[in-house]
């Protein structure tokens, strides 16, 4: 077994994670850290300049209000976001993050991120940028997450703080209530690291591989949202004891079938539609069904997932699969033009060059299988289908940490001191990271982050706080068990002839077959049609304990394979949190993420709610219960 040494780094802020969220955070406590001679430590799983879920970049920034040129009101982004959720969003969270995200796209373009100037065409008839959608702007960003990092570091470099890059954070410190540090390993070297902070910005993303993905054999670990997001943000806080908000609001994305292609700049881009196998427009055929979800069916731009679940009804009606029909979408764009045939090859050319660098920009993979399917987009329709769920604060999700609000707009329940500290003492959260504050994607994000990052500085200097106690011999058990698959692995490694199949031990991939499995049958994945039910989630529950148990013997061969053992582990108590409140919401608000079977339908009346959770660290028990919905 490796003989791991021991590093002990000390600091006042302690920022996990490094995405959007935590660069945002970087540039923001810089400024305050070097006033107040306070000492910044970023530790991150990979390394800054492709980290998160921005990593392979973006074609379009799709949080841009454009207050300055009164595009849109704070408030018009408030009520999207609450109608998009139907209904149970966090105001006050969405309002901050609202009010301040156009400084951070400003700061975007100021760092050299080419943003799209207003054409010709463009429908809105104010603001410098060219939208995609009311709240989109068009981006050249395949190097989006490079200029957002390369900021963010020299930030920090600039107030002197400590970057560890390839280190993965395992587990929380804390002294009682007050959180003090974190513990994880390098990726790269034998090396076990204590992180002891008086105060720790958690960033470290959403959730990907909980259920069972829709690509197999030579596309495995395919996803829409990285698959190296692996819970830990969650993770971190819910063994923290933080209180949890939103655990059963789970995002599925229609997408590009396979490869997983944003779909989004061709809905508002370029017009597109979707219709089944029919050709029929399924949001106009299956309009009826509206009427069944009330006030949130009547919005514009209708809630993601109710355009979700009429889709779906047509693919159980037999009449997939579906398709974007891109290339009518293109020749429309182009109708303009005939007669001039010069005009009309030009922008026909253009536009195909649009619809292949949407994809290059982000989804390379989408590109790849167009070529391999001999799908050319301006003459032939692409399939799309329904992803698996994940579990992302950032974008149409909202599962993450409940969070106090801003003093000047919170109510007093939804305020505790400090903006986006959750409810452990010295614990911030951002991004994937905070609840019920969807819809704030990259750039919301990076904003959230700076929010979060300045009020982390201000309860530092506010309190003055001394360094928590740590007892030594709870790091050394914390030492043993994290890096336990390794023991396991040496002491049975031999009792096989074949090391894959052992009674033994479990190594990480057959492991995470078995939650995927678990989560997809019992849960309601694209197996089951996102349909579950209480006894199907009871007997999930059931199921899911034995993994539990089972994660005691993990196996490990190196460190890749150790950090895969623990991503899974975060992955189990996201699917825990997930099942306990998905069975606690006794309704169906999110048809097309999921349907409760026994409860088909939404309950304004009794559960227009939030429903949070909390883990006591002391005993093990989890807390499930209602909060209430406060409005500004």
């Amino acid at each position: 077994m490796p003989n791991f040494e021991t590093v002990e780094v000390t600091t006042d802020l302690l920022i996990i994670g490094g995405g959007m969220a935590a660069c945002g955070a970087a540039v923001e406590v810089s400024h305050w850290a070097k006033k107040h001679g306070l000492k910044v430590v970023l530790v991150d799983k990979a390394a800054m300049d492709r980290s998160g879920a921005v990593a392979q970049g973006l074609s379009a920034i799709n949080l841009y209000l454009g207050l300055r040129d009164n595009e849109n009101t704070v408030m018009d982004y408030v009520e999207y976001v609450k109608n998009d959720l139907m209904g149970v969003a966090r105001d006050d969270l969405v309002y901050n993050i609202a009010r301040h995200v156009d400084s951070t796209v400003h700061l975007f373009e100021k760092w050299g991120l080419p943003i799209w100037p207003k054409s010709e065409d463009d429908p809105f008839r104010v603001g410098p940028y060219q939208r995609g959608g009311r709240w989109q702007v068009m981006i050249n960003g395949e190097s989006y997450k490079i200029i957002v990092a390369e900021a963010a570091k020299n930030a920090l470099n600039d107030c002197g703080a400590e970057i560890y890059e390839r280190v993965f954070i395992v587990e929380p410190l804390l002294d009682g209530n007050r959180i003090a540090g974190a513990v994880g390993f390098s990726v790269r070297e034998e090396k076990f690291y204590v992180f002891r902070a008086k105060a720790v910005l958690c960033a470290m993303g959403g959730c990907v591989g909980v259920f069972r993905p829709r690509s197999s054999g030579e596309g495995l670990g395919r996803s829409w949202y990285p698959p190296f997001s692996t819970g830990s943000s969650a993770y971190f806080t819910i063994k923290a004891g933080a209180e949890m908000t939103c655990q059963e609001v789970r995002f599925i994305p229609v997408r590009f079938k396979d490869a997983y292609g944003p779909v989004g700049a061709w809905f508002l881009l370029f017009k597109s539609t979707a219709t089944n196998a029919f050709g029929e427009v399924y949001m106009q055929t299956n309009a009826a069904e509206l009427d069944k979800w009330g006030k949130y069916a009547k919005v514009k731009p209708m809630p993601a997932n109710l355009r979700n679940w009429l889709g779906m009804i047509d693919v159980s009606a037999g009449k997939g699969p579906i398709y974007m029909q891109t290339a009518e979408a293109i020749q429309r764009l182009a109708a303009k033009y005939e007669g001039d045939e010069k005009a009309f090859k030009k922008k026909m050319k253009h536009l195909e060059a649009e619809a292949w660098e949407d994809f290059l920009d982000m989804t390379i993979s989408q590109a790849l299988l167009w070529a391999a399917c001999n799908i050319e987009p301006e003459k032939k329709e692409s399939e799309i289908a329904a992803a698996e769920p994940y579990f992302i604060g950032s974008h149409s999700g909202a599962s993450g940490a409940w969070v106090s609000g801003p003093e000047d707009v919170a109510p007093p329940e939804y305020f505790w001191g400090y903006a986006n500290l959750t409810t452990v003492d010295g614990l911030f959260a951002a991004g994937d990271a905070s609840g019920a504050s969807s819809h704030k994607f990259s750039s919301g994000s990076h904003a959230e982050g700076r929010i979060a990052g300045k009020a982390a500085c201000k309860y530092l200097v506010d309190k003055n706080p001394d360094l928590p106690n740590v007892d030594p011999a709870e790091i050394e058990a914390l030492k043993e068990r994290i890096l336990r698959p390794f023991k396991v692995y040496e002491e049975h490694k031999d009792f096989s002839t074949a090391e894959e199949v052992n009674p033994y031990y479990i190594f990480p991939k057959q492991y995470k077959f078995r939650i995927q499995k678990l989560m997809d049958e019992y849960a309601g994945g694209w197996g089951s049609n996102f349909t579950t039910s209480k006894h199907l989630l009871e007997k999930g529950m059931e199921y899911l304990q034995m993994l539990k148990e089972d994660s005691e013997k993990l196996a490990a061969r190196d460190l890749n394979e150790l950090m895969r053992c623990w991503e899974n582990i975060h992955r189990t108590w996201v699917a825990e949190a997930h099942m306990r409140t998905i069975l606690f919401r006794e309704e169906t608000r999110w048809p097309g993420y999921y349907f409760r079977a026994d409860f088909p339908s939404i309950d304004e009346e009794n559960w227009e709610v939030f429903v949070n959770t909390k883990y006591d660290p002391k005993t093990g028990e989890w807390e499930v219960f209602k909060k209430d919905i406060i409005r500004l």
